[in-house]
């Protein structure tokens, strides 16, 4: 499992031109579910994106708060682009969970995130969807997050992170 976290001052999500989902200061969360997830990486990742010490605290020291500490919201989109290997120049998806799979999956990262935090604090998109992510990152902040088992999923040096119109090419 493989999470781009940012700080945001706001965030929200449209699909086909209606605004589904909008939160103010928080963390907007973009999440990629892989085929060798388990409840045990989804339980880490939870834990990691709420404890997360993204903010400052009330005598302005960085990095001493979570979303948690602060009550901050939080917006979670799935992006199965996050497993993504290429070939050649080309993305290539085989890494990721079917959407069969991967959207109750998905479901139940939610469920788990809001039983961990508040429920009214935490939004989503809306999963298979084509979505406008809007985000103003705050500072800018910009965490990449891997579970455990995420490190050891794969060998393929070409791995790599799509975020919105950016190609970040890793070498694991």
């Amino acid at each position: 499992m493989k999470a781009v976290v940012q700080r945001v001052t706001r965030a929200s999500v449209t699909v086909g031109g209606e605004q589904i989902s909008a939160i103010g200061r928080g963390i907007c969360v973009l999440l990629g579910i892989s085929l060798e997830d388990t409840q045990k990486e989804l339980e880490h990742m939870v834990r990691k994106i709420l404890n997360l010490r993204v903010f400052e605290d009330e005598n302005g020291k960085h990095w001493s708060k979570s979303v948690m500490d602060k009550q901050y919201e939080v917006l979670c989109v799935s992006q199965f682009t996050l497993q993504c290997v290429l070939k050649g120049n080309k993305p290539d998806f085989h890494l990721a969970m079917p959407s069969d799979q991967a959207e109750g999956f998905y479901n139940s990262f939610l469920e788990q995130l809001r039983k961990a935090y508040s429920p009214e604090l935490v939004k989503d998109g809306k999963f298979g969807t084509y979505m406008q992510v809007h985000i103003q990152n705050d500072g800018p902040v910009t965490i990449e997050l891997e579970s455990p088992a995420a490190s050891t999923a794969t060998s393929d040096p070409k791995q790599c992170t799509i975020i919105g119109q950016n190609w970040i090419l890793q070498s694991l």
